[in-house]
């Protein structure tokens, strides 16, 4: 969603009678707090806000305490909302949420609560199974360009190059001041806080050469045997793949699997690296913005892995399925799927290889797909990129 539709989802939801509770999931420093701000201070509904981001993890006890205190603003059975944020961070949370929950449905107690987290585990660990048909989720991914556009007046070739993380946007005029910015409080936190706090992880440093080497190898296929050889102490293949999945889970980056019609064939294929913010990939480079315009290829992938972070960040709430695919020499960049429509996209951008073969191989293979090139005279990135995914040419027949 963007961050205009979040606020006016919550803001909606949080006024209806029947209470669920919301999750807000998404990456660090992408407004989910601000979010939820704005909302309360909108609605002018009484609130109490507690955090469980503290240096060692608190009880679960924590969370009963901090729901009482939200209950004692319920007055004569005007609503309230609790608002829990980092509480994955709390052994057996989701239990003790489900216990309280349905304590207050039993009261018939009127207590909204909205739970914020940075990490997707939270969208996995315990929500199912103890809060089943307790819960909807909001899902706040990186800032779009036209949210970036309309927020700091970007250009879209600083949003190419800086990415979606509206927390770092004032610090671009300094180039090295916000590399070292993204690596230590978007890289190394998430890194840090939302996998190796929250999971058994025997290599952290292999966790962390596999991302390095994710981004260095965005928007290319490179198979775990390949890693294997460029990454010290590396293991198994087994070892990669689940890090890659405790990666994807922080929404730092997402291995795309291949197209090829056959659930079967696209789950043993190899991934194609798609860090989720070109951010990532440049703050990594400690290369200026100057140095990346100033050579077609490389500025070319960025427009690649903008491309596919943007069906991967907006195409989740439309279900939206994202792959690449390549059969011998032809290749085609990305094929989107939703239900049983499917559309083969190609990117234009600096690279060395033509567009339509990849693409004219596919619509001969899969006659019923769509084909559509981004960066042509007839549909530029900057279209692409401000066309709203429902309404856009992705979903239409």
């Amino acid at each position: 969603m963007y961050q205009r539709e979040i606020t006016s989802t919550l803001s909606r939801r949080l006024q209806e009678p029947r209470r669920f509770v919301q999750v807000i999931t998404g990456p660090r420093q992408v407004g989910k707090t601000t979010a939820i701000q704005q909302v309360l201070a909108k609605l002018h509904i009484p609130a109490h806000y507690a955090a469980a981001d503290l240096p060692a993890p608190p009880a679960t006890e924590w969370i009963a305490q901090q729901w009482e205190l939200a209950r004692m603003r319920c007055q004569a059975h005007a609503p309230a909302v609790l608002v829990l944020d980092e509480v994955q961070r709390i052994s057996h949370w989701s239990l003790e949420v489900k216990r309280l929950w349905d304590e207050d449905a039993r009261r018939k107690l009127p207590l909204h609560v909205v739970i914020l987290g940075s990490s997707a585990l939270l969208g996995h660990r315990g929500l199912e199974d103890s809060l089943a048909g307790r819960f909807e989720v909001i899902r706040c991914p990186q800032w779009s360009w036209t949210e970036c556009r309309d927020a700091f007046g970007w250009s879209l070739d600083q949003y190419v190059y800086f990415g979606g993380y509206p927390g770092a946007a004032p610090l671009i005029s300094d180039e090295p001041r916000w590399r070292q910015y993204v690596r230590d409080s978007l890289i190394e936190t998430a890194l840090s806080k939302d996998i190796l706090l929250l999971n058994r992880v025997d290599k952290p440093a292999l966790l962390r050469q596999l991302f390095v080497l994710a981004c260095e190898y965005g928007a290319q296929v490179l198979s775990y045997q390949r890693m294997l050889g460029q990454l010290a102490d590396a293991g198994h293949t087994e070892t990669l793949a689940s890090y890659q999945r405790l990666l994807e889970s922080a929404f730092l980056l997402r291995g795309l699997p291949k197209w090829s019609g056959s659930a079967v064939r696209r789950r043993g294929s190899s991934p194609k690296w798609l860090p989720l913010s070109t951010g990532l990939i440049t703050a990594l480079s400690n290369q200026s913005f100057a140095e990346w315009r100033a050579e077609p290829h490389r500025w070319g992938r960025l427009v690649e892995v903008t491309v596919g972070a943007h069906l991967v960040n907006r195409g989740a709430e439309e279900g939206l399925e994202v792959f690449y695919w390549r059969e011998g020499t032809e290749e085609v960049d990305f094929v989107v799927r939703r239900g049983g429509r499917v559309t083969a996209i190609e990117v234009k951008s600096g690279k060395p290889r033509m567009a339509q073969p990849g693409l004219a191989a596919f619509a001969k293979r899969y006659a019923s797909a769509k084909t559509l090139t981004v960066g042509s005279p007839e549909f530029s990135l900057r279209q692409f990129l401000e066309m709203p995914i429902p309404q856009g040419t992705l979903l239409r027949d």
